[in-house]
């Protein structure tokens, strides 16, 4: 199967578009090399790519033949222990972040909420 579908398969994209892309820009990359998203996925593959901030590293269990429930698209890969470690430790330290941040007593207004927008760059 083709990495790009796989990985839509898996439900590690949301779209097989978005997956292409991802591989196509040189952000997947299987068994540490830079592949195009036709290439072909088998099991015992490591695929590695940026989630976020955070690098995922999985190794390939099985194909599963189309994009069913997440309970399916979990046991097409196995997450690598080194991988677990530095999500957790991210959630962790995002999880202080957020306590540390302070907050407003009341919420903001429209004219509040637009620069907010802007300075997070959502237009």
């Amino acid at each position: 199967m083709r990495i790009d579908r796989w990985l839509f398969g898996a439900r590690l994209f949301k779209t097989r578009s978005a997956a292409a892309d991802a591989v196509r820009g040189g952000k997947v990359h299987l068994n540490g090399e830079r592949v195009n998203p036709s290439h072909g996925v088998k099991p015992r593959d490591t695929v590695t790519f940026a989630r976020g901030a955070v690098v995922f590293e999985c190794v390939v269990a099985a194909v599963p033949l189309r994009r069913g429930p997440a309970s399916e698209a979990a046991r097409s890969y196995d997450e690598t222990p080194a991988s677990k470690a530095r999500r957790e430790e991210f959630a962790a330290r995002m999880k202080v972040a957020g306590g540390l941040t302070p907050r407003p007593d009341d919420r903001p207004n429209k004219h509040d909420r637009r620069l907010l927008r802007q300075l997070r760059g959502r237009n």
